[in-house]
């Protein structure tokens, strides 16, 4: 077994050592530590495009979210975690049309996803009414 690392520095001095690390990933005991960094790398880099997302939505801006949550779920078509929160920020931006077939599959996929839905409009994670939160349950089955 061999270990691998990847870390990257800002290049700017700072008290908080974790700001200052854009990249920081460790590899131990594996049979092939470079190949694993690289994927871990590639999962890093997917949820980098998912947090820019996120604060596009923050900001407004529907078109950039969704090219940046393209961009994520482009790097792992089968990551189900993505295209879930993809399709949340749809809804919570009022484009629920837009994210239904997202849910339908996902829920299809994995019905996991579709008992803790409702459990975001509690929390204020999906923000959408009554009658919108029933159209989404309404799909994938179940």
């Amino acid at each position: 077994m061999q270990s691998a690392a990847l870390i990257v520095v800002s290049g700017e001095r700072t008290d908080k050592a974790w700001e200052g690390r854009p990249v920081d990933l460790r590899v131990d005991d594996h049979p092939n530590p470079i190949q694993e960094l690289k994927r871990q790398l590639k999962v890093h880099r997917a949820y980098e495009h998912m947090n820019r997302g996120d604060l596009a939505v923050e900001e407004g801006d529907m078109a950039k979210a969704r090219k940046e949550y393209g961009a994520a779920e482009a790097m792992f078509p089968g990551n189900m975690e993505m295209k879930y929160w993809h399709a949340v920020a749809l809804a919570n931006a009022g484009q629920v049309e837009a994210a239904l077939p997202m849910f339908e599959m996902i829920f299809k996929k994995n019905p996991n996803w579709k008992v803790l839905t409702p459990r975001l409009t509690k929390s204020g994670l999906l923000t959408v009414d009554a009658k919108e939160l029933e159209r989404i349950m309404a799909v994938g089955g179940r």
